[in-house]
């Protein structure tokens, strides 16, 4: 099993840069591919971006591609999402998950463990 903690959310001007990180426990962590999610009120969430297990291949949502950065330290059990040249439509709670099935998934519903989510709103 595996707990995941979110930080690093808060209010940003438009442009602006946040730092999302997430701390996972267990001795495993390195068995998930792992990913980060947004949702917003009255919406599905909303693939972001994805790192596989050693951190060689990511994957990102068309919306995020060039602005946002995820990544992966398999010694510290983090994993973080750099995100940069914000816009107000990036405004959502962002969540950190743990797959643990084959390949590196976009799909919410593959993932087994999720963090309890962080606020990230950018103001116009």
């Amino acid at each position: 099993q595996v707990q995941l903690v979110e930080s690093g959310g808060g209010l940003v001007q438009a442009g602006g840069s946040l730092r999302l990180s997430c701390a996972a426990s267990g001795r495993t962590f390195s068995r998930y591919a792992m990913g980060w999610f947004r949702q917003t009120p009255g919406k599905e969430r909303e693939f972001v971006a994805s790192v596989s297990r050693s951190a060689a291949n990511t994957y990102y949502a068309d919306s995020v591609k060039g602005r946002f950065t995820i990544s992966r330290d398999n010694a510290k059990n983090t994993v973080d999402l750099q995100m940069n040249s914000l816009k107000p439509e990036d405004t959502a709670v962002y969540y950190c998950a743990a797959d643990s099935t084959v390949g590196v998934s976009r799909n919410a519903r593959e993932y087994d463990y999720w963090g309890q989510g962080t606020q990230v709103t950018v103001s116009s």
